[in-house]
């Protein structure tokens, strides 16, 4: 088996736990003491002091991360998951990441080790979960948008044109015209449509008169 070289990663999320180094220096040590057992080769371990563990967007992780992809390590090693990420979504990527570019992730507390059978499993335990949750978000998401439609919101972004163009369809509309009819109409006239751009929609129609308060 060929010798695991590792990259090992701490972090902080507020500059007072930065300026102590008391979270940073226990890291750091359980990080060392750990690849020394393994007999690994601890390349460096690099810090994110100051920042919050809500999303991957994190100077010291993005440069882990390319060091990892370009195979100048195979593991990555941390103390604490939550010091890599808070978000279970995030660190499903992670794992997705490191096994399409071949390297592995360590997180000592809970057992998460991609190197071994055992600490696979337990990482795509946490995955499971993770799409779970990915899932509810949508489901929420869905529900959101369909209370807010039953309540006559307009979704979307908001219809910005001008005044003359407004009364235009609106007064084609109460002429009788159909929403594909007015389109086509300012279509072929050439007339801008709401966000730039030559083509007309119903729908842009409908948004319209919705603005204006009249119906569709």
């Amino acid at each position: 088996m060929s010798a695991v070289t590792a990259i090992g990663y701490i972090r902080v999320s507020t500059d007072e736990q930065a300026s102590s180094g008391t979270g940073l220096t226990a890291q750091r040590a359980a990080i060392e003491v750990e690849t020394v057992r393994r007999g690994w080769t601890l390349l460096a371990t690099v810090e994110d002091a100051g920042f919050s563990g809500r999303t991957l967007r994190r100077p010291g992780i993005a440069s882990v991360l390319t060091a990892l992809a370009s195979g100048q390590a195979t593991a990555l090693v941390v103390a604490k998951l939550d010091r890599l990420s808070r978000s279970m979504l995030d660190f499903a990527a992670l794992m997705e990441r490191s096994s399409k570019e071949g390297w592995s992730i360590v997180a000592l507390d809970l057992g998460v080790d991609t190197t071994t059978p055992a600490g696979e499993a337990m990482a795509n335990v946490m995955a499971t979960f993770a799409q779970f949750e990915r899932r509810l978000i949508a489901e929420r998401t869905r529900e959101a948008l369909a209370a807010k439609r039953a309540r006559g919101v307009t979704l979307g972004r908001p219809v910005v044109l001008s005044d003359a163009i407004a009364d235009r369809i609106a007064t084609e509309r109460a002429a009788g015209r159909s929403l594909r009819q007015i389109a086509s109409a300012l279509e072929s006239e050439g007339v801008p449509r709401v966000h730039g751009g030559d083509r007309w929609h119903p729908s842009t129609i409908r948004a319209v008169l919705q603005r204006v308060g009249r119906s569709a």
